[in-house]
């Protein structure tokens, strides 16, 4: 049973610095795309950042790129998202995610099949 638990969501004021943990457990970590979503009141889902074990390959939104930084700790099979100079519109809730397959690119939403719980980020001005 695949089971993805996140951790490390927070306030902080513009300029910040968060980091987020993923968990995983219950499959063959190195064979799955571990993502980062985020969902903002009254928006879709969007992928934030994407890494795949097995190569450490890693992928990132354009609004993300060169402040959040993805990364592994495959002997604990956990995710982070380590987030640098927030901005007030990264305030959202972030999931962690996987999908059974390898990594294509920024992550979208169909394409993972679990998802954590949810953690929420919020940047003050």
């Amino acid at each position: 049973q695949v089971q993805l638990v996140e951790s490390g969501g927070g306030s902080v004021q513009a300029g910040g610095s968060l980091r987020l943990s993923c968990a995983a457990s219950g499959y063959t970590y190195n064979s799955y795309c571990m993502a980062w979503f985020r969902q903002a009141p009254g928006k879709e889902r969007e992928g934030v950042a994407a890494l795949y074990p097995g190569t450490g390959s890693t992928y990132y939104a354009d609004s993300v790129k060169g402040r959040f930084t993805i990364s592994q700790d495959n002997t604990r099979n956990t995710v982070y998202l380590l987030m640098n100079s927030l901005k007030p519109e990264d305030t959202a809730m972030y999931y962690c995610a996987a999908a059974a397959s390898y990594c294509a690119g920024v992550p979208t939403r169909f394409r993972f099949n679990y998802w954590g719980q949810g953690t929420q980020v919020t940047v003050s001005q």
